[in-house]
């Protein structure tokens, strides 16, 4: 009897761990299926583009598959746009729930610069021309607010205790999710021209 007990045990523990790998739900999704899902890319429809190594993967996946035609939508118009020619104004490509803005700027110093968050949208940052650096720090690491969110602008502005600084350029892109505190916008060597789309994704 504790024989056939230990076999039922085992086969539904089995079942189980097959469930959760098959799940439909990313966050079940072992980091095994994450990788092989990110790193085959389909989620771009094409664009040529590679995502930084800052992109949390697991936080994107399940982003992904609860709003996937939205975010099918975003990536689709970056592939499909001629992005150097875009006018630097607003985007909008499904009302509040998917625009892009595009700017044009002289990179700032360091002291000049605030780490953001958002909470209602995330954000496909990538930039057209030029390069820049950005912080990134994750929402554990938040030390003084210096301005309180504001819903209408979807904006929070804060210091940190640490962060990484990495390189934005017309190579790669980056996600930031409500999670994800950036400061975007400073120079990488020196203070240059630089022009970038922001894709705003309502989630």
């Amino acid at each position: 009897m504790k024989s056939n007990g230990a076999k039922v045990i085992l086969l539904l523990s089995l079942l189980f761990i097959q469930n959760c790998s098959n799940s439909s739900d990313p966050a079940a999704w072992s980091e095994d299926k994450i990788n092989k899902w990110f790193d085959s890319g389909e989620y771009l429809n094409g664009w040529a583009i590679i995502p930084d190594e800052s992109v949390s993967k697991r936080k994107f996946a399940v982003a992904y598959f609860k709003d996937k035609e939205r975010w099918d939508k975003a990536f689709t118009f970056l592939k499909n746009t001629d992005l150097s020619s875009l006018e630097i104004k607003k985007y909008e490509l499904d009302g509040d729930n998917l625009f892009a803005l595009v700017s044009e700027y002289i990179t700032r110093n360091e002291e000049d610069t605030k780490f953001e968050s958002h909470r209602k949208y995330a954000d496909i940052q990538f930039v057209i021309s030029g390069s820049e650096k950005i912080s990134v720090s994750p929402v554990t690491k938040k030390r003084e607010v210096l301005t309180p969110y504001d819903e209408t602008t979807d904006n929070e502005f804060m210091t940190v205790t640490e962060s990484t600084d990495v390189i934005a350029n017309s190579q790669k892109f980056f996600l930031f999710f409500p999670s994800d505190l950036h400061r975007p916008g400073m120079k990488a060597e020196v203070n240059e021209q630089v022009k970038k789309v922001v894709v705003k994704v309502k989630l």
